[in-house]
């Protein structure tokens, strides 16, 4: 979705930012080695459902290092949420306005909350696809977290 990448770039106008042409992947632990970092700098965006009741669903868009997992639990908690899982691919698809293996560590979306783990807004070097397999983004963790502005806590297994 070409468009998804024009508002990225737009939005890193005003920050430091490095693009990054790599052979197309969208897995973190081998495009973080296409793009020669460790997979703790990658940003691993996964976009949850999330239940606090039986009628009400809640999408969240979840950012946490590459090497590492969210943990479900800790949402759940967060949201004081009957329920906690991953989003169907469309669903995602649609609330990411792009594919998966290149979902940006930014909600595009009104529906979509933003929550990123102390680790990813702390990283000296945060590094992301740009809404696209073949090209990715290296930016500052501060950077990321005075642009996207995400509710940070912690969602990783402790």
């Amino acid at each position: 979705m070409p468009d998804t990448y024009d508002r990225l770039i737009t939005l890193l106008e005003d920050v430091p930012y490095k693009l990054i042409d790599h052979a197309p992947d969208g897995t973190t632990e081998t495009v973080s080695a296409l793009r020669g970092h460790p997979v703790a700098q990658a940003a691993k965006c996964i976009i949850l459902l999330v239940k606090p009741d039986k009628r009400t669903t809640k999408y969240v868009l979840a950012v946490v290092p590459g090497d590492r997992r969210v943990d479900l639990d800790a949402v759940k908690q967060l949201y004081a949420a009957r329920y906690v899982g991953f989003a169907d691919a469309a669903t995602a698809e649609r609330l990411a306005r792009t594919v998966p293996g290149t979902v940006l560590p930014f909600s595009l979306d009104p529906e979509l909350e933003l929550i990123a783990d102390p680790a990813v807004v702390a990283s000296p070097e945060l590094y992301f696809n740009a809404a696209r397999l073949d090209r990715s983004v290296m930016i500052s963790g501060p950077d990321y977290a005075a642009l996207a502005n995400p509710r940070v806590e912690p969602i990783t297994p402790q």
